[in-house]
């Protein structure tokens, strides 16, 4: 068993398992979140962004049952080779409360995961609403502000993306970091 993956590995696995372009988006998005995450909080930058791209690898597999999800991505990876403890950790606890079984977040990583690819639909949503549908000039004040209306996004997992203060990164310094990774990579969402 290999314990750690390339991304050039999680690419093709990704795409293997993945074909909706929304899906392989919001895993990019994910990715890019991840690495900002791990370079401020000096982490391994791959393997957190890595754990970014790869969290929701079971999601076109799965279908309908979502009890499933997260299970089916630590069995996938582990059918193709890999044992990552940590990582696995980190995708599973990401669904903490959603999914039954799902450990509970307990690390830094853990927490990172969780809010960052919840935070993703938030800014995506805004994103939306802009009358030039672009990421860029987006503002953490204005996340801040959907991000207390509960009926936008409303499938947004708020209570994941708070959780970041217990990294010991404020809320908006959080949304600041999501919104300048995602703006890295807004030519290529169409962003």
């Amino acid at each position: 068993m290999k314990d750690s993956i390339t991304i050039d590995e999680a690419n093709e696995l990704l795409h293997k398992h993945m074909k909706d372009e929304y899906n392989l988006h919001h895993s990019r998005e994910s990715e890019v979140i991840m690495r900002a995450l791990a370079r401020k909080f000096g982490e391994d930058e791959e393997m957190w962004g890595i754990s970014g791209l790869l969290h929701d690898l079971d999601w076109e597999v799965i279908g309908d049952d979502i009890d499933q999800h997260s299970h089916r991505t630590i069995e996938i990876l582990k059918e193709e080779g890999y044992d990552m403890p940590e990582m696995f950790h980190a995708i599973q606890a990401h669904c903490e409360g959603l999914v039954p079984g799902a450990p509970a977040r307990e690390s830094k990583w853990d927490f990172s995961l969780a809010a960052a690819e919840s935070v993703t639909g938030l800014i995506f949503a805004y994103t939306l609403m802009k009358p030039d549908k672009k990421i860029e000039g987006t503002k953490p004040k204005s996340i801040n502000k959907k991000f207390k209306d509960k009926s936008f996004a409303a499938k947004v997992p708020r209570n994941f993306i708070a959780d970041i203060e217990k990294t010991g990164l404020e809320k908006s310094e959080f949304f600041q970091i999501a919104i300048d990774a995602m703006t890295e990579i807004a030519d290529e969402l169409g962003m």
